[in-house]
């Protein structure tokens, strides 16, 4: 892969605004220690598999999981700005390493929000110190942004539950040891007959039914249910409240998902900066002239937009301890889709090269895309803030 020798590190001037304190700074010095260890700058993008399963444990001997997990049972707090700030500088330095890193978050969170004592001492030290991967299992092949429409079901028995079905588009399907699975369980019409439940991957009628590639590699699959039973335990919260345990979830990981897309566009912003300091064209650099200049002061205000929005919804639930929903929406609304702006104009700098398989900006290109359709496509997020202020004006 082709990495300037100017590019080093992402900036770190922002850590400056009032959203961050001493901590945070402190977090980011470890971070970026991280970055220049043997588990980040040998990747093996060819084995997603195992490139995960290795991201994962040295995230977790890092210590850094916990930021995604919380600390321990007896402190699950998590810091929503230390959850942006690691997405933010891992996606800077390699989408997979942010991918493995969320997952362990996303895939828990229900089970740190809603799951019993036993539940949470089973499971979160095992993903928080890396040696079980977690996956986050809401999405159905017609029930994505219509979580409504949901077909898998899971029927009492007993003290149990059996479900039947398939969940399509999970994120480490096939190499997860944990599963957050939503399925119908009938309680009312809609998203509030929805509970939710806990898989091991070694539950009897749990399967792999498809692995799944995407343009952005990392580990993908649908899952299937038949006949798979599991005691009754294992379902978080009440009978009825999946949907409710979904979207808190969501809503504290949601600003995460921007944070990763303004480490993707800082990426590349600073692969542009560079290459245009140093191409020649017309006699000059590329960065003399003015439509070049046009060109980066679009992405560099962009970029600082898109952050601003995603720390703000950070900060607010953080500090000030209030529903974010509607701010975390603006963040990975205008986060995504300004990435991607930033990315295509990176590209077009870099001209011939910029589309170049093993190349930065290629790469990216690939990357952001799937950020503005994950966990509710822009058009849901426009939805989101549109019916928050529905509720309040």
């Amino acid at each position: 892969m082709s990495i300037s020798a100017t590019v080093t590190g992402p900036s770190r001037e922002h850590l400056d605004w009032p959203f961050f304190d001493g901590s945070h700074r402190e977090f980011a010095s470890r971070l970026d220690a991280f970055a220049r260890s043997d588990a980040m700058t040998t990747i093996d993008h060819a084995d997603v598999d195992a490139a995960c399963r290795r991201l994962v444990r040295a995230l977790g001997d890092a210590g850094i999981l916990s930021v995604a997990t919380g600390v321990s049972e007896a402190d699950p707090l998590i810091d929503s700005r230390l959850v942006c700030l690691t997405r933010e500088t891992l996606a800077w330095h390699d989408g997979l390493a942010d991918f493995a890193f969320a997952m362990q978050g996303l895939g828990t969170g229900a089970i740190g929000l809603s799951g019993s004592a036993a539940l949470r001492a089973a499971v979160m030290p095992k993903v928080r110190s890396g040696e079980w991967l977690a996956a986050f299992a809401l999405s159905e092949k017609d029930a994505g942004s219509d979580v409504a429409a949901m077909a898998c079901a899971a029927r009492p028995d007993g003290d149990h539950y059996i479900l039947d079905g398939e969940k399509t588009w999970i994120s480490n399907g096939g190499i997860g040891d944990v599963y957050t699975v939503f399925a119908r369980t009938g309680e009312a019409p809609g998203t509030r007959g929805i509970s939710a439940f806990v898989i091991f991957a070694d539950d009897p009628g749990f399967s792999i039914a498809e692995r799944i590639d995407v343009i952005a590699p990392h580990p993908l699959a649908t899952i299937r249910f038949e006949n798979c039973r599991i005691p009754s335990s294992r379902r978080l919260g009440n009978p009825g409240e999946g949907f409710k345990i979904a979207m808190r979830t969501l809503d504290i990981f949601r600003a995460s998902v921007a944070a990763a897309a303004v480490g993707f566009a800082r990426r590349a912003l600073d692969e542009a900066l560079a290459h245009a300091r140093e191409r020649s064209m017309f006699g000059a650099r590329l960065a003399d002239l003015q439509l070049t200049q046009a060109a980066l002061g679009d992405m560099a205000t962009g970029i600082d937009g898109a952050a601003l929005l995603t720390y703000r919804a950070a900060w607010r639930r953080d500090v000030q301890k209030l529903p974010t929903t509607r701010e975390a929406a603006m963040a990975k609304m205008t986060a995504t889709e300004t990435a991607q702006t930033v990315i295509d104009r990176a590209v077009q700098l870099f001209g011939g090269r910029g589309v170049r398989t093993g190349e930065m900006t290629e790469k990216l290109y690939r990357e952001i895309r799937a950020l503005r359709i994950y966990e509710g496509a822009t058009e849901v997020q426009k939805l989101i803030i549109a019916r928050e202020l529905l509720k309040t004006t």
